[in-house]
Formats: structure tokens, sequence, C-alpha cells
């Protein structure tokens, strides 16, 4: 697989939530969280289902509101009233469980609809970065197939490659290999891993608690829309301070 070292971004952009609260009706989902991504590391965000881990995500580029709090990309709060949300949002990559491609365009396609439709580039600089960010993710000479000619994990790859054409200075990640065979993860968990080395920021909501040992600066457990727990990976999972997050870990591992 060819390294992605050329394509991320030299920027080191943090991500801050403060206070971030979140309700659907009547039923909190969020409850005041706080905590910092710094910029060119990894924070997985684990926790049992319904714990609010895809919401927090979702509010980090808006695609949910938060009720109350702030969120900012690098200095610069997606949150607040007369931001300029599409601007913030596009420094912003997010790959979701499921891939979301347009299943009657190309892989090539899917890659190059974005950058020449917000980011103004020609097709033929499209073309060009979509095919080495394509290399780059391990699907060279695929371009031409459709989504459905590929499997689980090469579709999610795509869905990787099409985040980053937008040259994005955060990822995130939300459970991006649960919906995957498991001997389809390991090439979708390389390209993260990749990334990661390379200093690219993320946050990563994920059931792989190996993924999060080895290549997390942090590790958070949510539950209950709390944050209980923050940690260096090996704190984390070796001294877990908090009897709910011990729980958790003997459940799980």
């Amino acid at each position: 697989m060819t390294s992605t070292t050329d394509r991320v971004t030299s920027v080191r952009t943090s991500v801050r939530y403060e206070n971030v609260s979140k309700s659907f009706g009547a039923t909190p989902v969020l409850r005041e969280i706080s905590l910092e991504a710094p910029g060119g590391t990894t924070t997985c965000v684990v926790g049992p289902s319904g714990s609010g881990k895809s919401t927090l995500l979702r509010c980090t580029n808006l695609l949910e509101r938060p009720n109350s709090g702030r969120v900012l990309i690098g200095d610069e709060a997606i949150t607040d009233p007369g931001a300029d949300v599409d601007r913030i949002r596009s420094r912003v990559g997010m790959v979701f469980q499921r891939f979301h491609l347009f299943p009657h365009h190309s892989v090539l396609d899917n890659v190059t609809l974005a950058p020449q439709q917000v980011l103004g580039k020609s097709r033929e600089e499209a073309v060009a970065l979509a095919k080495t960010q394509l290399a780059a993710v391990g699907l060279a000479g695929l371009e031409d197939r459709q989504p459905g000619q590929l499997s689980g994990g090469q579709q999610q790859r795509v869905a990787i490659a099409r985040s980053l054409a937008m040259n994005p200075e955060v990822m995130l990640f939300d459970e991006a290999t649960s919906a995957l065979d498991p001997e389809l993860v390991k090439g979708v968990l390389g390209v993260m891993r990749d990334l990661a080395a390379q200093g690219m920021t993320m946050l990563v909501v994920t059931h792989e608690m190996r993924f999060a040992r080895e290549v997390a600066q942090q590790v958070a457990f949510l539950d209950h829309g709390r944050l209980v727990e923050i940690a260096p990976p090996e704190q984390f999972f070796d001294d877990p301070r908090s009897e709910r997050l011990r729980t958790f870990l003997d459940q799980v591992l």
C-alpha cells in the first residue's frame, strides 16, 4: 500500500469541546462534555451502545447541533453565531459506519465530485488527486468500478480516499469498521494507522480496543452521555480509575 505521507496536511489542528450538551426531545444524549483532541494526535472514543459517541462526532461538524456548549476546530468555534459553518466544516473529513458512496457512479467519480463542486478544482485536477488518494489506500486500478463491484473493506477505503481528497485538517471516523466482515477490517485499520503515523488529527469512535491501545494518544470513555474517563491508553486499559470503566473493560476485553 502506498504511503499516505504526501497527502496528510502539515497543519496540526486541534478539536475542543467545551461543555457540549445535546438532547433529542426530552432525552439527553450528551451531558456537558469537555475534552480536547490535540492537533496531530489520535483520540479514540469508546463506550457502550447509546452512550453518545456518534452524536459527539456528529456535533463536531454540526451534522447535529449541540443544545449548549461550543465546538472549536483549531481556534474557530463552529457553533458560534455567525460562524461560517460551510468553510469550517470543509476542514473536517468524516467517514461513517456505512459507506455512503454513490452507487451508480464509478469509484473515480465518487472521489472527484466534491473537489470539483466544493473546492472548484478542474476535472483534470480532481482526477489526478483522486488517483493519488486511491493509490494511497491500495485501490489503484479500480477507478472505473462501481461500488457494488467492491468488497465492503474496499468501499470503506474509497470513502476514506473521498474524504482525504478534500485535504482535511481533521478526520472523524464513526465506527468505520463495525459494518465490515472481520477479514476486511485489517485493511481499513491499516489506512487509519498510516494516517495517525503521519500526524493527522483524528477522532475515532471504535470498538477496536487493540487499535485504541496501539494507535491513540488518548482514549475517552463515554457512558450515558457523560465523559467518565479520559487517559493515555496505558493508564486507560491497565489502571482505569473509575469502577464503571473497569466493568466495561472486563466485558469487552
